[in-house]
């Protein structure tokens, strides 16, 4: 497994790792991965629960009752609800966003698949997702699910990340490569 090393090893890594662990013995991963997603989905659209998550003045109890309360709003499993509560005790909530990055990509590669996050100028269209994610599962010889951001810093052409290898063809790079090559 591509990822067993370098994702495990971080605190992000332990928890997911954990968190997968119980979820494969219960049956219940892919159930899991759903509310995970759910969850990074509210953070990334709630100001209010992106802050929730980094402010480190909020006492256990108040980021506990708070985490329980977005659970039940988002009709959580009880593993799922139960795991955000021991982030929210362990002061790690903070740790959220990476520990549902590490969670995804492991039960990726229990899969044998890997996640590619594509990052571009513009948003691509379905047709333009569908046509890179098979030239990426052709380069890659295995399935290959892709995740797009949009980064209008870019300029131009896309950024792919897929486990720790990176193919940058974006014109900023390109530019930054021209300027430290004109620089001397």
């Amino acid at each position: 497994m591509e990822n067993s090393g370098g994702i495990k090893a971080s605190l992000q890594g332990r928890y997911a790792s954990a968190l997968f662990d119980l979820a494969s013995e219960n049956g219940v991963v892919t159930s899991v991965e759903g509310d995970l997603e759910r969850i990074g989905a509210a953070i990334k659209e709630n100001g209010d629960l992106a802050d929730l998550i980094r402010n480190p003045e909020i006492s256990r109890k108040a980021a506990g009752a708070a985490m329980e309360a977005v659970a039940d709003v988002l009709g959580l499993a009880p593993l799922t609800k139960n795991f955000v509560g021991v982030l929210a005790a362990n002061r790690r909530l903070s740790a959220l966003p990476e520990i549902i990055r590490a969670f995804a990509a492991i039960a990726a590669a229990q899969r044998g698949e890997a996640t590619a996050e594509v990052t571009t100028a513009h948003p691509l269209n379905d047709a333009q997702v569908e046509e890179l994610r098979q030239k990426l599962e052709l380069r890659e010889g295995r399935k290959i699910s892709v995740k797009t951001s949009v980064d209008a810093d870019l300029l131009g052409g896309l950024v792919v990340t897929i486990g720790s290898k990176r193919i940058d063809s974006s014109i900023r790079t390109r530019l930054n490569s021209l300027a430290q090559a004109m620089k001397g």
